[in-house]
């Protein structure tokens, strides 16, 4: 420590890999260019690298770099993200900034004094530095948003349309006598709605990933991302379909869920998204998925209401083209009191449909948010 208190590193010019940083003349240099930083994220890394080795908690970057001003978490971790491009870091794999989740950040890479010396007659040659690391060494932070978003996106579409599979299955497969057809009926039923879950969220996850690649968080453009990955996804799910029932069987129904039922659920999904993104990290992590639910409940009525279709509707039109399957959707008509799969049926599954598949859809995507935000 320095007569002031401070550390020696925090005032003498330092060295670590091919980086020069000078705190006193306010620059970082990578053999010898400037790299650009903003005041602040300079400050974070002369925080960082006055301690190398050592935890710097985020208690710490507020008070020393932030000077006590009240910011977010997301304000550190953006610091954090810009330093760690600049330095061509990767979090996943870091060679200089290491995160310790939930507590703060810690500078890894060796640190060395720069001496500064006189001019000599016969200088001692100085090693040409390390090359430089391949531009895939460190992937671009948006396009690992990207792929992160649109995994949630398909995982929490995948899980939806198993839950709904496994409900439809075991209302609507009626069982066999005693041979075990039933059981298999519920698990095709189950994989069949898990796959066009997992198309239909992966498509809408990259819709709305694609419409935020350069923001830490999706935004209002979310909700044109998710109508289109809907929409795309939902007319290649039916075409699909449609044409393989036409090559196993000889005709198919034309009448199920597409394109126009995937861009209204993928557009409600994006809506949710945005508004669950308002206000604080608390209150987003409480409400986000609720909200995104109440929306894609909405869609889901609107779809119905106005002609369209989603899973049960669709499966109530294959079971009345195919009469000779087991598979029957009146019986969920008497749960309304309804003989067949009447008006009320049909507006509150698709209800219930839009909001199970935008609950998840959109939970697992806040919990893919929160593992980028600590990393």
């Amino acid at each position: 420590m320095t007569s002031d208190g401070s550390s020696p590193l925090a005032a003498a010019p330092c060295r670590f890999d091919r980086f020069v940083l000078d705190p006193a003349d306010r620059r970082l240099t990578q053999d010898g260019a400037t790299v650009e930083l903003n005041a602040r994220y300079l400050d974070a890394l002369i925080l960082l690298a006055a301690e190398p080795g050592r935890l710097v908690t985020k208690d710490r970057f507020m008070a020393e770099v932030w000077k006590g001003v009240p910011v977010t978490d997301e304000a550190l971790t953006q610091c954090i993200r810009a330093l760690r491009k600049a330095l061509g870091d990767d979090a996943a794999r870091p060679r200089f900034i290491e995160t310790a989740p939930r507590h703060g950040y810690r500078f890894i890479a060796p640190v060395l004094p720069v001496e500064v010396s006189t001019p000599v007659a016969n200088p001692v040659p100085v090693p040409p530095p390390p090359p430089p690391q391949p531009a895939t060494a460190a992937q671009p932070e948006r396009w690992r948003r990207f792929r992160v978003r649109s995994a949630a996106g398909m995982i929490g579409g995948g899980a939806a349309g198993l839950i709904g599979g496994l409900i439809y299955g075991l209302i609507g497969a009626s069982a066999a006598d005693g041979s075990g057809a039933g059981s298999s009926s519920v698990l095709v039923l189950a994989g069949l709605t898990m796959w066009v879950g997992l198309v239909g969220g992966a498509g809408v996850g990259a819709g709305i990933a694609a419409a935020a690649l350069d923001a830490p968080k999706p935004g209002f453009t979310g909700i044109l991302g998710g109508a289109l990955g809907g929409l795309i996804t939902g007319g290649l799910v039916k075409l699909i379909g449609v044409d393989a029932f036409a090559l196993l069987l000889g005709q198919s129904p034309g009448a199920i869920t597409g394109a126009g039922e995937g861009a209204v659920l993928g557009a409600a999904v994006g809506l949710g998204v945005w508004l669950g993104a308002l206000g604080s990290e608390r209150l987003r992590a409480r409400r986000g998925a609720a909200v995104a639910g109440l929306c894609g409940g909405l869609a889901g009525l609107v779809i119905v209401l106005s002609g369209g279709r989603l899973m049960a509707g669709s499966l109530n039109e294959l079971a009345a083209r195919f009469p000779g399957s087991r598979l029957s959707m009146d019986a969920f008509g008497a749960l309304f009191g309804e003989a067949g799969f009447g008006p009320v049926t049909r507006a509150v599954t698709g209800g219930l449909e839009g909001f199970l598949f935008a609950t998840c859809v959109v939970g697992v995507m806040i919990l893919a948010g929160r593992s980028l935000e600590r990393s």
